[in-house]
């Protein structure tokens, strides 16, 4: 499913994932390293097409990936619920293309490349 390791183990490497794909459905943009960015666009752009399909499948497929966070206090709403609800309705007459990787420089201290990953 990704190209690049970034230097964790298979395990880690799915945990993170998940845990960015979460955040960007959650908050809608993160800031990330590029490489990063460039990966999670893929996994993003699936979980969304899940999300437009809404059958009892494909929201089981969202969940069994996406972490189990309240994205809102108030209504008690999880991010799977935001995703299928909210963010999912967005692109019903969009044929992919859901996310923007957008450059920002670079990180003190490493240098490394950074970019923002955000719902368009």
């Amino acid at each position: 499913m990704w190209n690049r390791k970034f230097g964790r183990t298979a395990d880690h490497r799915k945990a993170m994932m998940r845990n960015l794909a979460t955040s960007v459905i959650l908050y809608g943009r993160v800031e990330t390293t590029e490489a990063k960015a460039k990966d999670m666009r893929s996994v993003v752009d699936e979980l969304i097409t899940l999300g437009k399909k809404g059958d009892l499948a494909a929201r089981r497929q969202a969940a069994a990936y996406i972490r189990d966070v309240v994205a809102d206090e108030k209504t008690q709403q999880t991010v799977l619920q935001k995703l299928f609800d909210e963010v999912a309705p967005k692109y019903k007459d969009r044929n992919g293309g859901y996310t923007r990787v957008v450059k920002t420089g670079f990180r003190h201290g490493d240098s490394a490349p950074m970019a923002f990953i955000e719902l368009v």
